[in-house]
């Protein structure tokens, strides 16, 4: 028994260095290909402050009556999932790594494009901490947004409202993950995720009251009030719709991606997702289902790279081994079956 576990791990290390050089060499090809990409700190900042001019054009036209609510709100979100590429590379330390206030910066302007968030300094810690304990109870990343929950009301509410979702798990969470501290996270989130939730909150309380009894109420709402939530409708169209959205798709996506429970090895942390029906949700994760595996393997590699790249190492992939569209994890609260199991179903 011995003998073939260890013939086994031998194999997945082998099938994990074979996977890493075919993503090295496809990157390698691009770079060469285009001189372009030897700009990556200015790429990066690039393609934030594209992002970030795209989400304020996008207010303003709405400001102005231009653009629709429902287009503001698509373009938002659109912008807010370039902008958490960029954060997911600044963790990674791809841009201005000797230039801090670049560096600083960037980061600042990608948690206020995402304000649903804690800090992307206090996210680093447990990013970092996501690709030494992926699939195991203390990844709490990956827990915070809904893996290895059996789907039902809390599964739905975790993935759409990360603060609710917060509080109803906090308890399983205490129990199971070292060091789990609720206190410290919504220290990391404040003021911008306190200032989000609030306003997110307000906007879904006194829509739901206006619409039961504001039709039958002999009084007018006072002018303040009236004010208040002008200016709250607004920031919900323009930033807080928007990353409802993001995250949302986001959450469903890497929680069903990522395997919870019987995980011993890099290839059996993640899955490829990427059926045509779940493309809606990719549109506003930039395609994460599809290429977040290839990251598990090369972690400094920023995004734009990763989309490059994955014509070649998703085939890759399959061939070493790493599954792809297995749905059992819907069901399994994202437990990675053996081979027999699947067979079996």
């Amino acid at each position: 028994m011995l003998v073939s576990n260890a013939s086994d791990e031998l194999s997945a290390q082998q099938r994990t260095r074979c996977i890493i050089q075919a993503i090295r060499a496809e990157e390698q090809y691009w770079r060469e290909r285009y001189a372009i990409l030897r700009y990556q700190d200015w790429l990066g900042l690039g393609i934030l402050l594209l992002a970030l001019t795209g989400m304020l054009t996008a207010a303003y036209l709405y400001y102005l009556q231009v653009l629709p609510a429902w287009a503001c709100i698509i373009v938002a979100a659109l912008c807010a999932s370039l902008s958490h590429e960029i954060e997911h590379d600044l963790i990674h330390r791809q841009y201005f790594r000797n230039t801090p206030i670049i560096y600083h910066g960037m980061m600042l302007l990608t948690w206020l494009m995402r304000p649903n968030t804690v800090n992307p300094w206090y996210r680093r810690g447990m990013h970092l901490l996501h690709h030494k304990v992926s699939g195991s109870r203390n990844d709490l990343e990956e827990r915070l947004v809904g893996n290895g929950i059996a789907y039902g009301f809390s599964r739905f509410i975790v993935m759409f409202d990360g603060l609710s979702g917060l509080f109803i798990r906090r308890a399983v969470l205490r129990r199971e993950v070292d060091n789990f501290s609720v206190h410290k996270l919504l220290q990391a989130s404040f003021p911008l995720a306190s200032l989000y939730f609030l306003c997110w909150y307000l906007f879904l309380l006194f829509h739901a009251y206006d619409a039961l009894f504001g039709g039958v109420s002999a009084a007018p709402y006072p002018e303040t009030l009236v004010s208040l939530m002008k200016g709250i409708d607004f920031a919900v169209v323009v930033l807080i719709a928007p990353n409802v959205i993001r995250s949302f798709c986001l959450n469903f996506i890497t929680s069903h991606m990522h395997y919870y429970g019987n995980v011993h090895n890099l290839l059996q942390q993640t899955q490829i997702l990427d059926r045509w029906y779940f493309m809606p949700l990719q549109l506003f994760c930039f395609n994460f289902g599809s290429t977040h595996t290839i990251h598990h393997f090369v972690v400094n590699q920023p995004f734009y790279l990763r989309q490059l790249v994955a014509g070649k190492a998703l085939k890759v992939l399959r061939e070493q081994g790493v599954r792809r569209n297995d749905l059992s994890t819907f069901f399994s609260g994202n437990r990675r079956q053996e081979e027999q199991t699947l067979r079996a179903n």
